[in-house]
């Protein structure tokens, strides 16, 4: 094997970046020192193909070659794999990396047409020729867009055939019923099966099918069956449920590319108090051929719109844009000669839009999680001020208590309460409550003594009270918890509440009185913190309360026999097996086994009514 030398701090480096990406599918590329790209490739996950390149010694040259060259990487994210792909494709045209296997213009991916003749065919092309038709795609994953064919031809029989047909001929009678009409196929328009403005309709909705537009037909495809179920016509309702499943699983257009877009660029920001992301995809042709995410960070408080003007005209200076037209995501005040600036609200442009936000916003957290590891105490700064700002309190929630009840129809019932400072656990400060003055299962009962315990006890020591208390619950919760730490102990603590719904999911957060729902995106760090502390205690309470159980099941009679310790326990249980035959066993045999003293305490205990001496002794 031919030795590589790679540098280690560099290998080091890269696997820290690959680390950091995001577990999604996209394309990667990989640049030299000099910032060229020498290779493209795609993945279904973007962080373990990345990573793989420099976790492991490859057998393959090329590989080590490639590896010991790279110096840098790029991503663009993707919602499927299938875009990734015909992404990759475009990226390697654009960029010829040195790396990578060069794909033939003659080996494109296919693409679907309506031709423009007067009984219009549906049928999958590599020739592009817009005289002839309109075409839909490309279409990078193959039995994708087959199932897409077999879809429009399940649902409307469309003709195949390579006849010539026209007005003329089908009023001259030169046509007749082929194969296709008999086994069901086609409907025959040639012969005037069906008429051509009934065959031109299906042409219409196979084209709204075509453009992902399908929403209208399958509202109308439910109203025929309910419709036909009405009318009793079961097998006919059947026949259209089945294409209406076709149609809801249909999955084919993809978002990254368009034959219909050229020369166009897109650009999108996401903005923070300090700093503005801002992305720009380039489009030529239909295909996504640069991407690239940039930082801008603000002098004087700039709006979103101020730094996207500046950002246009930085980005398209530096990588020499001449497109005619721009997409954004809001309007703008730019002036720029013979260009269209358009805020898409619908259609293809608008999902080139979306993809944009989706980079933006990716680039964002990659950063943010980088900035995350490198200083654990600036996140939990940023978390604390964060849940600050969304519920109004008055000071950071450096110290926040959350508290859960446990019990099986009342019984063992105990209530656990754990607290977190600066975002981290601290467990030196959990505790744990029997509950003493409830019967049955009463939560709200149990979670006001419990509270009650707790902060009475606080307030006397005058022990620093928390920034903020979290029930495990929704308003009912809330409202006892108030009750206690307002109304009796006369206290100032903001409360909040992470309510579930019939899944027993958490979904939202609760706050005020009367309490409200604070909108949070629940895939936020934020909200993962707050789920974090409610399983956090839900786990403490209910482990306190199996521990209870436990003991309490295990507990016999030998236990409450002052005298009589674990080990004295055990020998007997050895020897007679269970606590009725000791009840049972006169007191010279438990002598035999314990000795005298603590077989008189035994025998006292089981025998209360006949004093230290059994009769026969007296």
């Amino acid at each position: 094997m031919k030795t590589i030398h790679l540098d280690e701090e560099k290998i080091e480096r890269l696997k820290r970046t690959a680390l950091a990406l995001p577990e999604c599918p996209g394309c990667y590329q990989y640049l030299d020192e000099g910032g060229t790209i020498i290779y493209v490739g795609k993945a279904k996950n973007l962080r373990r193909r990345v990573y793989s390149y420099f976790s492991k010694e490859h057998e393959n040259l090329k590989t080590r070659v490639l590896v010991s060259k790279i110096n840098d990487i790029k991503y663009v994210v993707v919602k499927t794999e299938e875009d990734a792909l015909l992404l990759e494709n475009n990226l390697i045209k654009k960029w010829s990396p040195r790396y990578n296997i060069l794909l033939k213009d003659g080996k494109t991916y296919p693409s679907i047409c309506i031709s423009n003749d007067y009984l219009p065919k549906i049928f999958q092309t590599r020739r592009i020729d817009r005289r002839t038709g309109t075409y839909f795609g490309p279409y990078s994953h193959i039995p994708t867009l087959r199932h897409l064919l077999e879809l429009i031809k399940k649902l409307y029989p469309l003709r195949t055939c390579s006849l010539q047909i026209t007005a003329e001929s089908i009023s001259a009678g030169k046509h007749k019923e082929c194969l296709e009409y008999h086994i069901k196929n086609c409907m025959a328009p040639c012969v005037g099966r069906i008429s051509r403005d009934q065959y031109m309709q299906y042409i219409a909705e196979a084209r709204e099918i075509l453009k992902g537009n399908t929403a209208s037909l399958q509202a109308q495809m439910m109203e025929q069956m309910q419709q036909l179920a009405s009318e009793m016509r079961f097998e006919e309702a059947e026949s259209i449920k089945r294409k209406y499943l076709l149609l809801d699983n249909y999955r084919a257009h993809s978002e990254v590319v368009s034959s219909m877009l050229h020369n166009i660029d897109v650009f999108n920001i996401e903005d923070s108090p300090q700093v503005a992301y801002v992305n720009y995809l380039h489009v030529v042709k239909g295909c996504i051929c640069q991407a690239f995410t940039f930082e801008f960070p603000k002098k004087l408080d700039e709006t979103p719109q101020e730094i996207l003007v500046l950002a246009i005209g930085e980005i398209r200076s530096r990588y020499s844009s001449e497109s005619k037209e721009i997409i954004t995501p809001f309007p703008v005040e730019l002036s720029l000669q013979d260009i269209l600036i358009t805020v898409p609200q619908r259609g293809d442009k608008k999902k080139l839009l979306e993809l944009s936000k989706l980079n933006v916003l990716q680039y964002k957290k990659d950063k943010q999680a980088q900035s995350d590891k490198l200083n654990p105490e600036q996140k939990a700064t940023r978390l604390m001020k964060e849940l600050q700002d969304c519920l109004l309190l008055p000071s950071l929630p450096m110290h926040i208590e959350c508290f859960d009840n446990s019990n099986i129809s009342g019984s063992d019932a105990v209530a656990g309460c754990i607290v977190f400072k600066k975002c981290k656990p601290s467990k030196a400060d959990y505790r744990r409550y029997t509950i003493k003055t409830v019967d049955g299962p009463d939560d709200y009962a149990s979670m006001q003594e419990v509270v009650r315990r707790r902060y009475s006890r606080m307030k006397e020591e005058d022990t620093p009270l928390p920034d903020l208390i979290i029930t495990d619950g929704g308003r009912g919760q809330m409202e006892a918890v108030r009750k206690v730490v307002e109304d009796e102990l006369h206290l100032s603590i903001p409360i909040a509440g992470l309510a579930k719904d019939n899944r027993h999911t958490t979904h939202e957060l609760l706050y005020g009185f009367p309490p409200k729902v604070i909108g949070m995106k629940t895939d936020s760090s934020l909200f993962r913190l707050l789920v974090e502390i409610q399983n956090e205690v839900h786990r403490y309470a209910i482990r306190f309360h199996r521990e209870k159980r436990s003991r309490r099941q295990v507990e016999s009679k030998l236990d409450h026999i002052r005298g009589i310790g674990p080990k004295t326990k055990q020998l007997l249980l050895k020897e007679l097996k269970s606590v009725k035959r000791i009840s049972e066993t006169r007191v010279e045999q438990l002598r035999d086994i314990v000795g005298q003293q603590k077989a008189l305490l035994i025998y006292a205990y089981f025998h209360p009514a006949e004093g230290h001496q059994p009769a026969s002794e007296a």
